[in-house]
């Protein structure tokens, strides 16, 4: 049986629609390569989910004695929050009303088989020498052949109308 390591963030004060962008980006990938990606990552949401893993990391190590390296994010969940009713003055004396909105986080990790992250490493490695993976759509040409290239000289005529082009090929 697997172990399964949660942490929880409620009440972020951040739209869940907006976490949502950077909780896609690190769901199913290692926890470790996750937490450089979140500090690297431009978005407000970042800082308090890398702050949320980071907890469910030392969750693992300290409760579990598990290591960090084997660790993946299963289940990265983000669920609204309640929502804070402010009130906006108008003209005429109205008020419209505001919602700020709040997200409710839920980060499962998961300890990874062995197995498991040397075909993941194998996947990444053929990616990047350029060979196809599994997961490559065969009818995309990753690295399609040269073909022979011919030097051409345009020439440009103008008449008095009318644009009159001779190409030349040239070896």
């Amino acid at each position: 049986m697997e172990k399964e390591i949660s942490a929880k963030l409620n009440n972020l004060r951040i739209a869940p629609r907006k976490v949502r962008l950077v909780a896609d980006l690190i769901r199913g990938k290692n926890a470790n390569r996750s937490l450089t990606f979140l500090n690297h990552t431009q978005k407000k949401a970042a800082g308090p989910m890398a702050k949320l893993l980071q907890s469910a990391i030392a969750n693992a190590k300290n409760n579990f004695q598990l290591d960090d390296k084997n660790l993946r994010i299963s289940k990265i969940t983000v669920d609204e929050g309640q929502k804070l009713k402010r009130w906006r003055p108008r003209s005429m004396g109205r008020a419209f009303g505001i919602q700020k909105k709040t997200s409710h986080i839920t980060l499962i990790l998961e300890q990874a088989d062995n197995k498991k992250l040397k075909d993941k490493k194998l996947e990444d490695g053929a990616e990047k020498k350029g060979k196809k993976s599994q997961y490559q759509n065969p009818n995309i040409k990753s690295n399609p052949k040269p073909q022979a290239l011919k030097k051409s000289r345009i020439k440009k005529l103008k008449t008095d109308k009318k644009e009159l082009v001779i190409n030349k090929n040239v070896t």
